[in-house]
């Protein structure tokens, strides 16, 4: 990693606080001091470190990042910070239906009592921006029968396990209802069937919104499931690294040491059975 002057990290800190700001801020460097007026050490290092030494890192697009931060912001009910992030979500290039298609995300994996009090914060960011006091009728989802949900499920199954699971659709599902029982199916019909399988969201960026989710969580055995199916979604290893590395401004350094050695470990796992093959 090269390493930089302070003026270097602190203008990185600066062009990345004017991308957040949507290009409105005529002085970023008054954003700077107001931060430290306003909290002292702690704001310098929220504009030096979270942006100068974060944000500012390759590896992941504004975009990606945004999706992270978002994903955690919901997971862990912080609505005043989840109310600018999705103001600087949109300023990064998320769309408002890939914002709201997150957040039904957290609902299934981190509940439905944080998605929906995310969903009122997210729509109340929208309000402010259009100037109104309510968002026009939303569209529901599919109304689909069980066969229907299964046949979705089955091939979200076969990409999240890179083909690894029963060709049979019937087999698949009784898999995980014999493994889960009743846990198992509702996670078959809706997480799979319903969620994964919308198109509102390529699986790759789901992928990268559930590492996070189950990273904030410290779901470690569900990383080792979902790192791999990241990778059968098209993220390489550097980029869900990347992810632990927000973490560590975003969900505290413990929970980003649990991340990466989670995978790690997963990596290891993939390398020892592909030397088998």
């Amino acid at each position: 990693m090269e390493n930089r002057t302070y003026e270097e990290r602190h203008n990185a800190a600066l062009e990345i606080f004017d991308a957040f700001m949507g290009g409105t801020v005529a002085e970023p460097e008054r954003g700077a001091r107001a931060f430290r007026r306003q909290h002292g050490a702690l704001g310098s290092f929220a504009f030096d470190v979270v942006m100068g030494d974060v944000w500012s890192r390759p590896q992941l697009s504004r975009r990606d990042r945004s999706l992270i931060v978002i994903s955690v912001l919901a997971t862990i009910g912080s609505t005043e910070e989840l109310s600018l992030h999705t103001q600087v979500g949109l300023n990064n290039g998320l769309t408002r239906s890939e914002i709201e298609e997150l957040i039904i995300h957290v609902a299934a994996y981190a509940g439905f009592p944080m998605a929906m009090q995310a969903s009122r914060v997210v729509t109340d960011r929208f309000c402010q921006i259009d100037g109104v006091d309510r968002l026009p009728e939303r569209s529901g989802a599919e109304e689909l029968d069980d066969d229907q949900r299964r046949i979705r499920a089955h091939d979200v199954r076969k990409s999240l396990t890179g083909g690894r699971c029963a060709d049979d659709i019937s087999d698949d599902f009784a898999a995980m209802v014999d493994h889960l029982g009743d846990v198992g199916e509702i996670a078959y019909h809706w997480a799979f069937g319903d969620l994964w399988a919308r198109d509102e969201l390529n699986r790759r960026d789901r992928s990268l919104v559930v590492i996070s989710i189950l990273t904030v969580l410290s779901r470690i055995d569900e990383l080792a499931f979902h790192v791999p199916a990241g990778l059968n979604h098209g993220l390489d290893r550097e980029e869900i690294e990347e992810i632990m590395v927000q973490m560590t401004i975003y969900g505290g350094i413990p929970r980003a040491v649990e991340g990466i050695r989670a995978a790690k470990q997963a990596f290891e796992k993939i390398d020892a059975r592909n030397s088998k093959n």
